[in-house]
């Protein structure tokens, strides 16, 4: 299991945890953050800058400490 600010662009992963608690936990999950949902890291800014994720067919960006809060199984 890594962190989806770990993973490689371009290289699947399933959500196998949320670290994150309250508001935010929900926020993430309303854009479609659930476990066993399978995201896409597109691009990251330069810089550290925030990681733009596809999960489904919505596009996200997150900063990559929260990005740090989401646990994924990469996928080969």
């Amino acid at each position: 299991m890594v962190r989806l600010s770990d993973l490689a662009i371009g290289q699947h992963g399933i959500i196998e945890d949320l670290d994150a608690e309250g508001p935010f936990r929900q926020r993430l999950q309303a854009l479609g953050f659930r476990i066993g949902k399978e995201v896409l890291p597109i691009r990251q800014a330069l810089f550290g800058g925030p990681l733009h994720v596809r999960i489904g067919s919505v596009n996200v960006m997150l900063r990559r400490r929260d990005a740090a809060l989401i646990h994924v199984w990469a996928s080969q």
